[in-house]
């Protein structure tokens, strides 16, 4: 084989054929990364089970009842539509009457807190249809988006679509719910994706509205514009607000400032600690530390008689000292990333503050855990690109296992004293996936710094390198 270094060298064309090898490498690493994980007929045949169990458990149950959770979205865009009184939508009593005025759901069980004001405007368009309707356009939404995220990852990690599709459906009770319940996450994550996928692009004002477009909505896509707004890229931190001020200002005309006073005065300080109407604050389905420490140290005669210490000093020290050496342990970690003189840091920072951002939520559900995709995605295929099999199995398993565990079988110890620590599977497991990569940060070698990139193998400065520009 003809030495293209030699060739370079007596052409004097150095720059282009180390591009070209680079190029090579970048390619390589993306067909083998997920081979070291899956053989492709089984990830087809894998890809095609878990499609078949969310066509059965997701999809199918969302034609036949509306379950909960929907008929909270769209009983406030039936109000809204109907020109009703907006400013009472955090009225607990007044929006259960218009649930059972609309027919809607279980109006005993029905609430808009803590959903931000813009969320009323989410299902509109879909007000005038009968609800059963409503949500069957909702989850056809739902399937279309999860396919494009699909696509999207396989295209930004240069995977197979069996792959990716495999991949993404291994979120497994978050990708059911999240359809089933007429969520909007699956819509959030597929926006934070596109995202990421016009920045490689070389777009960044396209790249920051998708990260700015639900972020009025859903808080999670925010850590990714501050991360940008700290690299000093401007033009993804401007597309970014341009979004937020488009749907915030359409928000406060069609619903008036009363109800984003009434959310920024006492809703938002409410959910930030997890203290939501209606709602267990003790519960272990929360997966929080908020919700962990609670059952731990606060006794309440009814919903937790049985604290591991009935000592509320230790609940909120325990809590502040937790968050604060996570929070410290991740800025370290993406500091030292940042001063590594890696060729691409953008990946991985992106995988970890997303992964952080869940864990430090005060209250999560199986559906949030779909905004995933994307930092497990990234995540997983930095460490095969960078020679870490080990680190990508770890993570992935814990991933897979976020999203198939029993449990069912982990509640049964909650509010059981000490025991109380075995109902929170999912937050360990989070835990677990954030400190492999602040590990892996903190070990990474010299040779794989110099030897690898996480960026995607199908882009080159930003480019595709099937671009001809």
């Amino acid at each position: 084989m003809y030495d293209l270094n030699r060739f370079a060298r007596e052409t004097g064309c150095v720059g282009l054929v180390t591009t070209h090898l680079t190029v090579v490498r970048r390619l390589r690493i993306g067909q083998v990364a997920m081979q070291l994980f899956f053989k492709r007929p089984v990830a087809i045949l894998l890809f095609i089970a878990l499609a078949l169990v969310v066509v059965a458990r997701g999809i199918v149950p969302a034609l036949s009842k509306v379950d909960t959770d929907f008929p909270n979205y769209f009983t406030a865009a039936k109000i809204v539509a109907d020109g009703g009184d907006t400013d009472r939508l955090y009225d607990n009593l007044w929006f259960q009457e218009q649930m059972r005025r609309y027919q809607m759901g279980k109006a005993s069980e029905g609430a808009f807190k803590p959903f931000p004001p813009p969320t009323a405007l989410l299902l509109v368009p879909l007000a005038r249809f009968e609800p059963q309707n409503a949500l069957l356009m909702v989850t056809g939404v739902g399937v279309l988006c999860l396919i494009c995220s699909i696509i999207l990852l396989a295209r930004i990690l240069s995977w197979s679509f069996a792959d990716s599709g495999a991949f993404v459906l291994l979120s497994g009770y978050a990708v059911l719910n999240a359809l089933r319940l007429g969520q909007p996450y699956v819509l959030v994550s597929l926006s934070c994706i596109l995202g990421y996928y016009a920045h490689l692009k070389r777009r960044p004002l396209l790249a920051g509205m998708c990260f700015g477009l639900f972020t009025p909505i859903k808080y999670f896509p925010m850590v990714f514009l501050v991360y940008f707004a700290f690299r000093r890229e401007w033009k993804i931190v401007l597309g970014g607000a341009i979004a937020i001020v488009i749907v915030a200002s359409a928000s406060i005309g069609v619903l008036g400032w009363k109800i984003h006073e009434d959310y920024l005065s006492s809703v938002l300080g409410n959910h930030l600690i997890a203290k939501l109407d209606m709602q267990d604050p003790f519960t272990a389905s929360y997966q929080s530390f908020d919700s962990l420490f609670r059952r731990l140290f606060i006794f309440d005669a009814t919903l937790n008689p049985r604290p591991l210490w009935a000592l509320p000093r230790l609940y909120g020290a325990g809590l502040i000292i937790t968050k604060v050496s996570i929070l410290l342990a991740t800025i370290a970690t993406l500091i030292k990333l940042a001063r590594s003189g890696a060729e691409d840091t953008t990946a991985l920072s992106i995988g970890i503050l997303g992964i952080f951002t869940l864990l430090l939520a005060p209250a999560t559900a199986t559906y949030h855990f779909v905004l995933l995709w994307l930092p497990v995605g990234l995540g997983s295929h930095c460490f095969f690109g960078e020679s870490a099999p080990l680190y990508a199995y770890f993570v992935l398993g814990a991933y897979s296992l976020i999203g198939f565990f029993p449990y069912g079988h982990a509640y049964r110890f909650e509010g059981h004293g000490g025991l109380t620590v075995l109902a929170y599977p999912r937050l360990f497991l989070l835990l677990a996936i954030l400190m492999a990569c602040i590990h892996f940060i903190w070990n990474r070698t010299e040779p794989n710094r110099e030897a690898r990139t996480c960026e995607s193998p199908l882009f080159l400065d930003g480019k595709s390198v099937h671009d001809p520009g």
